[in-house]
């Protein structure tokens, strides 16, 4: 019977701690539950999704840091005001500037060959990079890297979706 007594907490925190992560997730991915720029569902990449609050008062959700660095240049003459990325572990939006950035490791990106993950505090990150590899950056860092592989990863992106086209799925 005291067993008994010990799971109904257990199971309480548990849950508990879910809500609280999707609630973080819920907000930003109902006001945009899909990347603009390649349509991929931003709940599914909650750890990796952005959210990009520009000073026209106008917001962007996107998927990935790939699509954040497209709607940046594109955008030219709007500043963003705010930027922020899911936090890997978490899942929770956090500021994109004062985040502790992973670049590359084994863990494959999202829209990306060179992985560019955010966390919250850099104990995440080095046990990250412990288990995946990668190395420490910023996020000017990771934002320069998105640029530099922005050629390659377009093409590996167009080369995913025409074989998905060809086998008959939605790319």
């Amino acid at each position: 019977m005291r067993r008994a007594g010990w799971i109904f907490p257990i199971v309480w925190v548990c849950l508990t701690g879910f809500a609280a992560v999707f609630a973080q997730t819920e907000g930003d991915v109902q006001q945009c539950p899909y990347c603009r720029h390649c349509g991929m569902d931003r709940q599914q990449f909650a750890q990796s999704r952005m959210l990009i609050q520009y000073d026209d008062g106008t917001s962007l959700g996107v998927c990935s840091i790939h699509c954040a660095a497209v709607d940046l240049a594109v955008n030219i003459d709007r500043s963003p005001q705010a930027v922020q990325v899911g936090d890997h572990a978490t899942k929770k939006l956090i500021d994109a500037e004062n985040a502790v950035w992973v670049l590359g490791g084994s863990k494959p990106g999202v829209m990306t060959k060179r992985a560019k993950w955010a966390f919250e505090n850099k104990a995440d990150a080095e046990k990250f990079i412990s288990e995946n590899g990668g190395d420490l950056t910023n996020f000017d860092g990771a934002m320069k890297a998105s640029y530099e592989d922005m050629w390659v990863d377009t093409k590996m992106i167009r080369d995913k979706r025409k074989m998905k086209k060809m086998q008959g799925q939605k790319p």
